[in-house]
């Protein structure tokens, strides 16, 4: 007994189904090829800016300086201010200001954090947006 492969008869037919496999092969090459020859682009986007006319260096901010003492008292730029509204006023004074001084603010280290609280609380309130905490290398020990 043989074993008969493809049909019974002895008809040759014609096949029917392309091979791919050189197609494939093609378009790989081709893929390749496309990909070497196109140029690198660069990601920039080319601006003309304008040059200023004189390169002045930027002047520095100002500094205002709030120190906190031991027994809380409070001093302004070394001056001591005696009451609670009279710092409000002197901070209402540079949240008017529109391009709003550096507000620096040094608490002692044996202060209690009530006093400082109510620095910064009354800053936040009456707009000052530049303030912050100075010498916080006290508080590490």
């Amino acid at each position: 007994m043989a074993m008969q492969v493809g049909s019974g008869g002895g008809d040759d037919e014609v096949m029917i189904d392309i091979n791919t496999t050189p197609l494939i092969d093609v378009m790989l090459v081709l893929i390749i090829m496309l990909i070497i020859t196109i140029p690198i682009q660069t990601h920039a986007v080319k601006m003309n800016m304008p040059i200023a006319p004189s390169a002045a260096p930027p002047k520095p901010p100002e500094i205002i300086r709030i120190d906190v003492d031991f027994d809380g008292t409070i001093g302004w730029n070394g001056v001591i201010v005696p009451t609670r509204q009279e710092l409000e006023a002197k901070l209402a004074a540079v949240a008017a200001i529109p391009d709003q001084p550096e507000v620096h603010l040094r608490p002692n280290k044996l202060v209690t954090y009530k006093v400082v609280a109510m620095v910064m609380a009354s800053a936040q309130r009456l707009g000052v947006t530049k303030i912050g905490l100075i010498g916080n290398e006290q508080f590490l020990n």
